[in-house]
């Protein structure tokens, strides 16, 4: 049975089984993380719609209504989010470190 990590038990003893679980998949949050820490300005804005619009999509394709498929790719832009907040917070102690060795 594939749930979800943001489920409560009440849906994991029901049986739900989910199909595309978007904010666990990591390779997308990070890969996503990583190409919008490197653009900026309308090119970031532009990717973030298509790759979040390639998700829907994909979620339609497999039958989601139209609510799950919101949710989940809210999460998943969530999940992207602490992704880039992490990225920037170990940027940070990594040049903090450097810059006190000098």
């Amino acid at each position: 049975m594939a749930v979800g990590r943001n489920r409560g038990a009440s849906e994991i003893e029901s049986g739900e089984v989910v199909a595309f679980p978007l904010a666990a998949r990591l390779g997308d949050v990070e890969r996503c993380a990583r190409e919008l820490d490197r653009i900026h300005g309308s090119a970031a804005v532009e990717y973030w719609k298509i790759e979040c619009r390639l998700l829907a999509e994909q979620l339609s394709a497999l039958g989601l209504p139209d609510p799950e498929i919101r949710r989940e790719v809210l999460a998943f832009q969530v999940e992207v989010q602490i992704a880039m907040a992490e990225r920037y917070r170990t940027h940070a102690t990594e040049r903090s470190r450097s810059d006190s060795r000098t």
